[in-house]
């Protein structure tokens, strides 16, 4: 990203019917907040095993990203309350002030406070993403409810693919994620597969203190009883 880049306005885009990307929405401040509470999360547990952490899948392949878990644990293809392909222990809990935020982003993507208000995300997933790593297209369906997806990034830009619902095959609509950007996913675009193929390095503003790498934070409902 150049200077003459960062200088240009970003429109906000509605990449599918119920999918938005509102460009710059979170403020230096709240990136640095954010950034604060996902360095806490991303700490070693008590046991010594770090929070962020490799998730194998099935096939025995290794995701390149790193990820902690808030309110319910994923693992490839599931939900608990206990980090179960790690130590056992409870799952880092959901912070009040991060469904606020959220609220406060389906709202804005939406332009409809009712739509805010009425969203309850009890799920939170912090990806890490280093010069290398991906994030292959997939849909997120492991959640019983189909409220919105939010998404937030922080540090390096990235490049977001956004598919359809059927399949990873094209029409897809690729866009560029910078710091502080939001996207919001719902209604007919709720199981549109999506990833990131690729990190643009050294793209992070340096006041963030972000030095390198992508952190990516989504929100979900999981329509689950606790």
């Amino acid at each position: 990203m150049t200077q003459s880049d960062a200088l240009l306005p970003r429109p906000r885009l509605e990449l599918a019917a119920g999918a938005v990307h509102v460009p710059g929405w979170l403020g230096l401040d709240e990136q640095r907040r954010l950034l604060r509470a996902c360095r806490e999360w991303s700490a070693a547990r008590a046991s010594g095993e770090p929070g962020l952490r490799h998730t194998r899948l099935p096939s025995g392949g290794v995701m390149s990203v790193r990820t902690v878990c808030l309110g319910w644990h994923w693992r490839p293809y599931r939900y608990s309350r206990t980090v179960d392909d790690g130590d056992g222990g409870p799952v880092l809990p959901f912070p009040p002030w991060l469904a606020e935020l959220g609220r406060r982003a389906v709202a804005e993507a939406y332009r409809d406070p009712a739509a805010g208000e009425d969203y309850r995300p009890d799920i939170g997933l912090v990806n890490f993403y280093d010069e290398h790593a991906k994030m292959g297209l997939h849909q997120d369906k492991d959640e019983r409810g189909l409220e919105p997806v939010v998404s937030l990034s922080l540090g390096d830009a990235c490049v977001f693919r956004f598919g359809n619902t059927g399949n990873r095959n094209r029409p897809w609509t690729d866009v560029e994620l910078r710091s502080g950007d939001l996207v919001v996913f719902g209604g007919p675009s709720r199981l549109a597969y999506h990833g990131v193929p690729r990190i643009l390095p050294g793209t992070a503003d340096p006041d963030l203190g972000l030095t390198s790498g992508r952190l990516n934070i989504t929100m979900r409902v999981s329509g689950l009883d606790g």
